[in-house]
């Protein structure tokens, strides 16, 4: 019986895969995941030149400009639509059968990261999105859960390593495996320089996210937890921190020129 169930999902996942236009679709989330790190960039940079609040740097502050923008909430649905796909194609990509158990844990991985930012978009985009105090909220939650205090920690400690994983990446160019043609054909310099960037840059800001966490766990305040305008307001409070603010900001915007790229010449 068992069996029977795994064969059709592998099944099911191996035709979703087969499908152009989820294909396309999926594509498309990569180009909008592209534009959410631009905007997200560019907040950054605001935030270091004082023309915008530190609250205003994240996912849900990127989605929220969009949004304000001629055309905005239109690009916000189709948004919700891409993210939707490339979170049943990592999803499918995980169940599918004949990759690497470590691979087909890392789409699983996506499968969420993209499905919770289409969640997002549906928030921004019908006006039921919290507020920067989400992330602390959640944290004062868990924490008061049995054991809820080392699951941050674990937490913060995943999101470190995950921010070591995309320093490594960007570092070793190992970015160019995901792209059709590798390091020739249709990958040029300037893809590969900003692939480089804006890894490092993601992972800067993945590592202090992670800090972050780990020591909201270690002092129990959920306080001390934040999402990605945490981050930069850590950041930003160091020494030069207007400077690291915005060369992080920059590296976000170029791993969104880069994500461009990606949506083209992905291997899907």
């Amino acid at each position: 019986m068992a069996q029977s169930i795994g064969s059709t999902g592998k099944a099911a996942a191996q035709g979703a895969r087969s499908s152009r236009t989820l294909e396309l679709l999926a594509r498309g989330g990569y180009a909008v995941s592209g534009l959410l790190h631009v905007v997200v960039g560019i907040l950054a940079v605001q935030v270091a030149t004082g023309s915008a609040s530190s609250e205003q740097a994240d996912q849900t502050g990127a989605l929220t400009a969009i949004a304000q923008t001629p055309g905005g909430t239109a690009l916000l649905w189709f948004a919700v639509v891409a993210f939707a796909a490339l979170g049943l194609w990592q999803l499918a990509v995980a169940f599918s059968g004949g990759a690497e158990t470590s691979d087909r844990l890392k789409a699983a991985g996506k499968a969420v990261l993209y499905l919770a930012l289409g969640v997002l978009a549906v928030q921004v985009v019908t006006g039921a999105a919290g507020g920067s105090g989400q992330e602390s909220s959640f944290t004062a939650t868990l924490m008061e859960k049995p054991g809820g205090t080392l699951l941050v920690g674990a937490v913060g400690l995943g999101i470190v390593a995950g921010g070591v994983y995309h320093v490594v990446k960007g570092w070793r160019k190992k970015f160019l495996e995901d792209l059709q043609g590798g390091t020739s054909g249709h990958v040029g310099r300037a893809v590969v320089t900003l692939g480089r960037v804006g890894y490092i840059a993601k992972g800067v800001a993945l590592g202090v996210l992670g800090a972050l966490f780990v020591v909201a766990a270690v002092q129990h305040d959920p306080e001390q937890a934040g999402g990605l305008d945490a981050a930069f307001a850590t950041l930003a409070a160091q020494p030069f921190g207007a400077v690291l603010v915005v060369a992080v900001g920059l590296g976000f915007a170029a791993y969104g020129v880069y994500s461009f790229a990606r949506a083209r010449y992905a291997r899907m």
